[in-house]
């Protein structure tokens, strides 16, 4: 039975938890929608997307109609465009004719579009999640972190979207020494860089441009830098035309009718499809390179094919000894170095409070969600839906940020049994799956 909670809130229709750009979106997008009444709680004390990486000139890899509601509602006040008119940067935005927002500039925007909405909560960590079987209500217990006083809040749906945590291999865990993950970068730059040696430990854009960063300054402050990726190669993110057709609808639908061992094998092998670097990143990386090496060999080295088995730290000398494997020549060999980079992504974990609730929510072969077509994940398909961690159910579509306002856009007309924002079927030219019967 749930326990009684110390402070009641009115009932909702549904109750948010996590404020990135997706359950963002959601709020935007409910806002006008008189007979949908949401609350979105969130722990941290203001908007904030990814801080750490607000390095100068890093721009978003999606043109800025993938904001938090164009793709769903073109007219919405919370679009980005409105956002540059009322910021006074429309004209400026127009004459830079470039479509892929600044980083830092799409942070800004969204904590623009938070402060415009009457159904945001920050600063209200959620500690527990029970269900009222007698008023079929989900019980969202909390602490205002502000005041320490704990509410309850009471709604007849939840929507997760607490996000993907950073990852830290197995070997780098309570390793020691002041190693970081690469979401901290931009606070730890200036005493990464005071250091002898510092080693970046990743594959995909957010490793580059910090690549780019450290060498960019390397002259400056005397460093040595490595760059240590498993990948083959530094694999450009593939964003050809028919390729963003995947992100479609369709493409959707195809996925995941497809069997769970063909979902986690596809899984694996589209990773490149969003998690590769900028094309022109990796040039402008070559170009620098070269620049660099005009006055003497550049005190850098990058090394792929190359897998991270296992690290020691030594407190006597602040060095990491990591254990690396050549996976094409099978070798094995060590690397020393001071500063310790990890941009190894981040990782889906299931959040604590779901913990009382976990009998309501169906889970795969696989021990993680059971997400349905229309992003639900508990047993009765309309009580608890899912925002992104659904690679394995919804492939690329699931983090990507042009795909949100769909989603959205499907979840609202699954709480209210109509299309207030109409929901796409088909726009893609190409078929994914196999035809019925014979082509003609």
């Amino acid at each position: 039975m749930p326990t009684n909670p110390p402070h009641a809130e009115p009932e909702h229709d549904f109750i948010a938890i996590g404020l990135g750009p997706f359950n963002l979106g959601l709020a935007c997008l409910t806002e006008p929608l008189d007979e949908l009444d949401g609350l979105f709680l969130e722990s941290k004390p203001d908007f904030e997307w990814h801080s750490g990486m607000f390095l100068e000139g890093a721009h978003l890899q999606t043109p800025f109609m993938a904001d938090l509601v164009t793709l769903a509602d073109p007219t919405s006040e919370y679009s980005f465009l409105n956002y540059l008119k009322e910021s006074g940067r429309l004209y400026s935005f127009y004459i830079r004719e470039n479509f892929y927002p600044l980083r830092e500039e799409y942070n800004d925007y969204c904590r623009w579009a938070a402060a415009k909405l009457n159904s945001v909560r920050f600063g209200h960590r959620v500690d527990s999640v029970e269900y009222d079987e007698t008023d079929e209500l989900y019980l969202v217990h909390g602490t205002d972190l502000a005041t320490g006083e704990r509410r309850t809040h009471r709604g007849r749906r939840l929507v997760l979207g607490t996000g993907t945590p950073p990852y830290l291999p197995d070997s780098c865990r309570d390793l020691g020494g002041d190693l970081i993950h690469n979401s901290r970068y931009l606070p730890n730059k200036e005493a990464l860089q005071a250091k002898d040696s510092i080693t970046l430990v990743g594959s995909g854009q957010s490793a580059a441009e910090i690549y780019y960063d450290l060498l960019s300054e390397i002259d400056v402050h005397g460093y040595k830098l490595n760059w240590v990726t498993r990948s083959p190669r530094f694999f450009p993110l593939e964003y050809t035309k028919l390729t963003l057709e995947m992100t479609s609808p369709e493409y959707v639908d195809y996925f995941h009718a497809l069997p769970e061992t063909t979902r986690y094998r596809l899984e694996s092998q589209q990773k490149g499809l969003f998690k590769g670097i900028d094309g022109e990143l990796i040039d402008a990386i070559f170009d620098l390179l070269y620049q660099k090496n005009l006055k003497g060999p550049v005190q850098t080295r990058l090394f792929t094919n190359t897998a991270l088995n296992n690290a020691s730290y030594d407190e006597t000398t602040g060095t990491y000894t990591l254990g690396l494997h050549h996976e094409e020549q099978e070798k094995d060999f060590a690397l020393e170095t001071q500063g310790l980079i990890l941009a190894t992504g981040y990782r889906y974990t299931t959040p604590d409070f779901l913990a009382p609730v976990k009998d309501r929510i169906r889970l795969d072969g696989h021990g993680r969600f059971d997400v349905a077509r229309n992003y639900s994940v508990d047993h009765s398909g309309q009580g608890v839906f899912l925002q992104n961690a659904g690679v394995h159910t919804h492939s690329i579509t699931s983090p990507d940020l042009g795909m949100g306002p769909y989603r959205n856009a499907y979840i609202i007309a699954e709480m209210l049994g109509r299309q207030p924002y109409a929901v796409e079927k088909t726009i893609a030219f190409q078929e994914f799956g196999a035809p019925e019967g014979i082509v003609r």
